[in-house]
């Protein structure tokens, strides 16, 4: 069972989200209007994802992912938002969530998201986060530590190409014709190795490290 806390200042958002996530293996927990209700009722409820606006009163959703982030390592933030600027999507990852998608997702998309974002697979807008982790990410004042990729097997450093290229794990194994648990397999060892907690932090931290440059990632 996957353990959700919705927060949004809205009621008739934080409705229609808890009606989508209506799924045998999603339970929604509590709903926070703000973000300091939100990191209260993380503290408390411990969930398993959090799902929360950007906009919110008193603390909005990427200071409160934050706070998350830092006091339960273990919790994953999916960050949704009806906006798509740019310094959204990358304040959002930089705080540790792991993902970012859109309001105007999908139901069916979006609770492909927050499974995914709950196994550590993360979720990337498609059209949005890949273009925006490359133009924000791949030129910082002072570029990261870089990966060390050399604890990487060949076929893990082609598999770490097209995790950064934004493919699903689907998508990897139709790629590398590939099994699904395999791809899986993969991208679960380069997590490890590269000490990150899903697949869009490496992308961010791949982008950092100047590992890839824009442009420079398999599509």
């Amino acid at each position: 069972m996957i353990r959700v806390l919705i927060a949004d200042d809205q009621a008739l958002v934080r409705a229609g989200l808890r009606t989508m996530l209506g799924e045998p293996d999603i339970e929604v927990v509590a709903e926070a209007a703000d973000g300091r209700e939100a990191v209260r009722l993380a503290r408390e409820l411990r969930p398993d994802v959090v799902l929360a606006d950007v906009q919110m009163p008193r603390m909005d959703g990427i200071e409160a992912a934050t706070v998350i982030m830092a006091e339960l390592p273990e919790a994953k933030v999916l960050i949704l938002t009806s906006y798509d600027r740019d310094e959204y999507v990358y304040r959002a990852l930089k705080a540790g969530a792991s993902g970012f998608v859109l309001k105007d997702i999908e139901p069916a998309e979006l609770v492909r998201g927050v499974r995914a974002v709950a196994e550590g697979d993360g979720m990337l807008a498609p059209g949005v986060t890949r273009r925006l982790i490359a133009e924000f990410a791949a030129a910082p004042a002072v570029l990261a530590p870089p990966l060390p990729v050399e604890r990487l097997t060949e076929r893990e450093r082609e598999v770490l190409g097209l995790v950064v290229a934004g493919l699903a794990n689907d998508e990897i194994a139709a790629r590398l014709v590939i099994s699904l648990a395999t791809a899986k397999t993969h991208v679960s060892r380069i997590l490890s190795k590269m000490d990150t907690r899903d697949r869009a932090q490496l992308v961010v931290r791949a982008y950092e490290s100047g590992l890839v440059r824009p442009g420079s990632a398999t599509s």
